[in-house]
């Protein structure tokens, strides 16, 4: 027995608790139950995406490189580190790595769903203006999100 009464208790689902706080916006409850879930699985490369994804839109750019990086680090193939991972880069102003994201970023099979194709067109866009900029330096916004990354 494990004292209630037979029942086992089920440890909480720290993942589904986050995603779902996340979707409603509370993203500091979503970042302490990502954390707690990266605590329980320190490998698993959905919550260090999605810790990734929420300390960026909670306004910690530089804790959310540091999970795209190892997240990266433990599968170089995750398209979406490498797109998000890529543009906090340009935001703080590292164009050449930001290139080298972007670049394995389009080197990776594309998804079939629109987004998909939403965010690869955005990532092209980016990569030619980094490429050739325009000689008075005003191009388009390349550090916009393209749509939700």
């Amino acid at each position: 027995m494990d004292g209630l009464g037979g029942r086992r208790r089920r440890s909480p689902d720290f993942l589904a608790e986050a995603l779902e706080l996340e979707a409603s916006g509370d993203y500091p409850n979503a970042l302490t139950s990502y954390r707690l879930a990266l605590r329980e699985r320190p490998d698993d490369l959905r919550v260090l995406q999605n810790l990734a994804i929420a300390y960026s839109r909670s306004g910690q750019p530089e804790e959310a490189i540091r999970a795209y990086r190892r997240a990266l680090a433990l599968d170089h193939t995750l398209a979406g580190a490498h797109y998000g991972l890529a543009f906090l880069l340009l935001k703080r102003g590292e164009g050449a790595e930001a290139v080298e994201h972007l670049e394995a970023f389009l080197e990776l099979p594309a998804g079939d769903d629109e987004g998909s194709g939403r965010f690869r067109a955005h990532a092209m866009r980016t990569l030619h203006a980094l490429r050739h900029p325009p000689p008075d330096d005003e191009g388009a916004d390349m550090t916009a999100d393209g749509g939700g990354a």
